[in-house]
């Protein structure tokens, strides 16, 4: 199996690391310079060097470069969506959308919103996308073996009569910055959770103000989707949205095993509870020692007034 991860400006995609230890650490890296993006990959890792994302143009030029490989997997991040099924198309292959397994014997599929997984038998070659934070994966500083991708994509194939011209790409004629407040879970960089410890639905109103100003998505624990104060789409956990933050403030939550073991391994962790040794707090990079109600509603007055 081959991990195909499309590379922006040097920055490796969510689900990247997922995807190539799905594929036993063979990976093959396309885009922006690809050289740059290594990260934490480890094992056989291969660059092509393509410039910026042409999901069609690579598509036609890929299905003749792996038109040996068997079975190419992509994390099933925006650029990973877009691209598996141009590639599937042009290997005339089938394709499984948003696995959270994979191998060369089966292929697990969630079906009827996550509420039941279908285990299916793999056909001989096929391509599929690996959703985001459901495998996971522990970092490692192992050195990768890197090589220059056999093939090339150049300005070229999307010319008249290039590899990738008969399937052209759209025009991009703007990128608009992402919504924090809508973003999915999975892909937020930044996110403030409540949790039991904030007292109603309001609480929720002020976590979502607090979130646009930080540009960070809003989460919550189970038992807080579950009263209907937040959508069951913005719960954090193993029965909800398995994130991998850079920053996660925890407004009243207590870290229960179930959340604590969806969060990945965000970079920085701030807690607001009123117990000092609960499990959040534990796990905390700062840990306030406060209530959570009175700490959001003065935290939003000092940013409205400029003064925080």
């Amino acid at each position: 199996m081959l991990a195909l991860i499309p590379v922006r400006d040097a920055t490796l995609p969510a689900g990247a690391l997922e995807a190539a230890a799905e594929c036993g650490d063979r990976s093959l890296l396309i885009g922006e310079r690809v050289g740059e993006a290594l990260g934490h990959l480890v094992g056989e890792v291969h660059c092509c060097e393509a410039g910026r994302f042409r999901p069609g143009a690579w598509a036609e030029v890929l299905a003749h470069a792996l038109a040996d490989e068997p079975v190419v997997v992509l994390p099933a991040s925006p650029d990973g969506r877009d691209l598996g099924p141009r590639l599937a198309a042009a290997l005339d292959r089938p394709f499984f959308a948003g696995a959270v397994q994979v191998s060369t014997t089966t292929v697990v599929v969630p079906r009827d919103g996550g509420r039941s997984m279908h285990t299916m038998a793999a056909p001989a070659s096929f391509v599929a996308t690996l959703q985001v934070g459901v495998r996971g994966v522990e970092p490692s500083d192992a050195v990768p073996t890197v090589t220059p991708a056999a093939f090339s994509v150049t300005d070229a194939d999307v010319e008249p009569g290039g590899a990738g011209a008969g399937c052209p790409d759209a025009r991009v004629v703007a990128v608009l910055a992402p919504d924090a407040a809508t973003v999915d879970l999975a892909e937020a960089g930044r996110i403030v959770g409540g949790g039991a410890g904030l007292h109603d639905a309001a609480q929720f109103d002020q976590l979502a103000a607090l979130g646009a100003r930080l540009g960070a998505s809003v989460g919550a624990t189970r038992v807080i989707t579950d009263r209907g104060w937040i959508g069951h789409e913005r719960q954090i956990g193993t029965t909800g949205v398995v994130v991998d933050p850079d920053l996660y403030l925890a407004f009243g939550i207590s870290g229960a095993v179930q959340h604590t073991s969806g969060l990945g391994h965000p970079d920085h962790v701030v807690s607001v509870n009123t117990d000092a040794h609960c499990p959040m707090m534990q796990l905390a990079d700062l840990a306030v020692v406060a209530d959570a109600n009175e700490v959001l509603t003065e935290l939003l007055a000092l940013l409205e007034t400029g003064d925080g």
